[in-house]
C-alpha cells in the first residue's frame, strides 16, 4: 500500500515509514493510520486499493457516457448500489461501470444477477461519481411503473407472445428473459418491495390479467397491472435470476436470491407454482437489515420480558411458541437464540425453511422428501453435544417424543405448534399421543403470539368510539373511563393506510404445579385458563386491549387478530 501510495505521488518515502512505526505499535490497516493522520483523503485511499487489486480508475465525472449505456441500469437502481455504467462490450454483453469504493464488489454480483450483463468495476472518486449521478440520474428521472408499463404495452415483439399459450421453444423463453423493459420492471418492483417492507411480491397469471401484488404488514396490495401477456416472460426472468429451469414449466421449483440493497443483506426467496393460466410466482422478502432479532424490539411489556428472559435461562426443558403461520413465531424465537448465542453455547436448529442464517447458530434444513425430518435432524441433533435447540415444528408424535427426551436428558428446546391460544397447546399435544406426565415433566412455558398493525405515529388522530365498537371489544364508555383512543388518517409515510409496521401481542402462559395438575387430570382447555389467568396470565384479547390503549393500534385489529375467552 505504502508503495503504490509513493508511485502515485501523494506520499513521500518518510511519511509512509512513519506510518509503518505507528502501525507495528498499535497495528490496524495502514490506509485507515493515514487517513487518520490527515496524510492521504478516503478517496486517494480508495484509488490506491484499487490499484492494490488491479482495478482501473477512470473520472465519470468528466465524461461523455452515451444515453444508451446510462439507460442500461434504471436510475433508482444507480442510485440504491451507486454506481454509474461507462462502457457496454455489445458482442460479449459485458457492462462497464464506475464506482467510488473498490469494497463494493457486492453491487457487481447483484446487477449480474438482475440485469443478466457481465460486470466489470472501475474506481472513481466520490465526488464525480455523486456528480455523474446527479448528471445522469437525477432522483426526479426515476423511472415510475407506469412508464415502463406503458413502453411494455408498446413493444412489439413482447406484445407476439399474447395469446400463445404454451408453444414457447427454450430459445424463446431465453429471450424474453432478457428482454430489457421486463427486467427493469422486475428490478423496480423489487426494489420499491424492499424499501417498503414488503414481506412478499405475488405475481399472478389470470385469463385476462396479470396481477402484481405486495405484502406490507400482513395485507396485500395490487400494484398497476402490466400487459398480460409478459407474464412468461416476468415468470422466466425470476427463474434465471435464482438458477431455476426455465424450461421445466409442469412442475413446482423453488429457489433463492441473494442480494445486498443499501448495504444490507436481502434473501429472496422464490416459490413458482404452474396453474391453468400460466406460472403464479411469489417471493418472500428476507431483510437482514430490517428484522429485529432483539427481544427488546420486539414490543414485549417490561413483566413479559421478565418472564421470557428468565424462560431462555433455564438449563433445560421446553418453552413452546404458538400462534398461525405468519404471527412472528419465527422472529421471537430467533430472538430468544439471539441472546443465547454466546462463545460458550452450542445451539442447533432444525428449520422448515431456514429463514435467516445467523453467526453461530448451527441451522439444519428439513426436507422431508428425502426423509431427512424434524425427528430424524432432532436424533441426529443429541449426538452432536448440544445446549441448546430449536425444533421449528412439532407435527408429530415422534418428533414430540424425541424433543421431551432431550429436553429430559438435560437439553433446553424450543418449538412451535399451530394452537389458538396457549392454553389449548397442551390439548393438541395429547391428541398427538404424548404421555400427560412426560408434558408436565418437561414443559416449563407456552408463548401464544399475533401480529397486529401499528398505527402510523405520522397521522395518528385521536377519535371518540362509538357503542357500537367498544362492545365488539365488549366494553362500554364506563370501562373506556378517560383514557383516549387513536386512528391512522392516512398519508403519504404510510401509503394511505393509516398503519405503519406491526407489533406482536403476547400470552405467556408458565408452567406451575396447579398446571401440571390439570394437565395430568386431562382438564379442559377452558379449565387449564381459568387457572392460567388465576397466576397472572395475560390473554392475547387482554394484551391487545393494552395496545389500544397505548394508541399503538386499533380495535379492529384486535378484533380481528384475537379471540374473546368464550370463544
Amino acid at each position: 500500500m505504502g508503495r503504490i501510495l509513493i508511485k502515485m505521488g501523494i506520499l513521500r518515502r518518510r511519511d509512509v515509514l512513519d506510518a509503518l512505526e505507528i502501525q507495528k505499535q498499535r497495528g490496524g490497516p495502514l490506509g485507515a493510520i493515514l487517513v487518520e493522520a490527515g496524510q492521504i483523503t478516503d478517496d486517494q485511499l480508495s484509488m490506491a486499493l484499487a490499484a492494490q487489486v488491479g482495478m482501473k480508475t477512470v473520472d465519470v465525472g468528466t465524461m461523455e457516457i452515451a444515453q444508451e449505456v446510462v439507460d442500461m441500469i434504471p436510475a433508482q437502481m444507480a442510485n440504491t448500489y451507486k454506481v454509474i455504467p461507462f462502457h457496454y462490450e455489445a458482442d460479449r454483453n459485458t457492462l462497464h461501470v464506475a464506482m467510488s469504493s473498490p469494497d463494493n464488489f457486492r453491487a457487481t454480483d447483484d446487477l449480474k444477477t438482475l440485469m443478466g450483463f457481465e460486470v466489470v468495476a472501475a474506481i472513481c472518486d466520490e465526488a464525480s461519481l455523486r456528480q455523474a449521478l446527479e448528471k445522469y440520474y437525477p432522483e426526479e428521472a426515476a423511472e415510475s411503473m407506469t412508464a415502463i408499463i406503458d413502453e411494455i404495452a408498446g413493444d412489439d415483439d413482447l406484445a407476439s407472445y399474447a395469446n400463445r399459450g404454451e408453444s414457447v421453444d427454450l430459445d424463446e423463453l431465453k429471450e424474453l428473459a432478457q428482454s430489457n423493459p421486463v427486467k427493469r420492471l422486475l428490478n423496480l418492483v423489487l426494489l420499491q418491495a424492499i424499501k417498503d417492507k414488503a414481506s412478499d411480491v405475488h405475481f399472478e397469471p389470470f385469463e385476462d390479467e396479470f396481477k402484481m401484488r405486495y405484502r406490507m404488514d400482513g395485507v396485500l396490495y395490487e400494484m398497476i397491472p402490466p400487459p398480460r401477456y409478459i407474464a412468461m416472460a416476468i415468470a422466466s426472468r425470476i427463474k434465471v435470476m435464482a438458477n431455476l429451469d426455465i424450461a421445466e414449466r409442469r412442475l413446482p421449483q423453488d429457489g433463492r436470491i441473494e442480494l445486498t440493497v443499501s448495504g444490507n443483506p436481502v434473501d429472496l426467496r422464490v416459490a413458482v407454482l404452474p396453474t391453468m393460466f400460466g406460472e403464479s410466482v411469489v417471493m418472500r422478502v428476507l431483510d437482514r437489515g430490517n428484522v429485529q432479532l432483539d427481544l427488546d424490539k420486539l414490543g414485549l411489556r417490561t413483566d413479559d420480558l421478565d418472564v421470557l428472559r428468565q424462560l431462555i435461562k433455564k438449563p433445560n426443558g421446553i418453552v413452546i411458541v404458538t400462534g398461525p403461520t405468519g404471527s412472528g413465531k419465527t422472529t421471537t424465537l430467533y430472538a430468544a437464540l439471539n441472546t443465547l448465542n454466546t462463545p460458550e453455547v452450542k445451539i442447533l436448529t432444525a428449520e422448515d425453511p431456514v429463514e435467516y442464517d445467523i453467526d453461530g447458530l448451527i441451522q439444519v434444513q428439513v426436507r422431508s422428501e428425502i426423509g431427512m425430518t424434524f425427528a430424524k435432524a432432532l436424533r441426529s441433533f443429541l449426538r452432536q453435544d448440544p445446549d441448546t435447540i430449536l425444533v421449528g415444528e412439532i407435527r408429530d408424535l415422534e418428533t414430540a417424543q424425541i424433543s421431551v427426551q432431550a429436553a429430559l436428558t438435560g437439553h433446553l428446546v424450543f418449538t412451535t405448534v399451530h394452537t389458538n391460544d396457549a392454553p389449548s397447546t397442551f390439548a393438541r399435544l395429547l391428541d398427538l399421543g404424548l404421555e400427560s406426565f412426560l408434558l408436565t415433566a418437561t414443559v416449563e412455558a407456552v408463548v401464544a403470539q399475533r401480529l397486529v398493525r401499528r398505527i402510523c405515529r405520522n397521522c395518528r388522530t385521536e377519535f371518540e368510539p362509538t357503542e357500537e365498537l367498544l362492545m365488539e371489544l365488549g366494553l362500554t364508555k364506563e370501562d373506556l373511563g378517560d383514557r383516549t383512543l387513536y386512528y391512522g388518517r392516512g398519508c403519504d409515510y404510510c401509503n394511505n393506510t393509516g398503519y405503519r409496521g406491526r407489533i406482536a401481542l403476547y400470552e405467556i402462559l408458565v408452567m406451575d404445579d396447579a398446571i401440571r395438575d390439570l394437565v395430568m387430570r386431562h382438564a379442559s382447555t377452558a379449565v387449564v385458563r381459568v387457572q392460567a389467568k388465576k397466576n397472572g396470565m395475560r390473554s392475547l384479547r387482554d394484551s391487545g386491549l393494552l395496545a389500544i390503549y397505548d394508541g399503538t393500534t386499533t380495535i379492529e385489529e384486535v378484533v380481528k387478530e384475537t379471540l374473546t375467552d368464550d370463544e
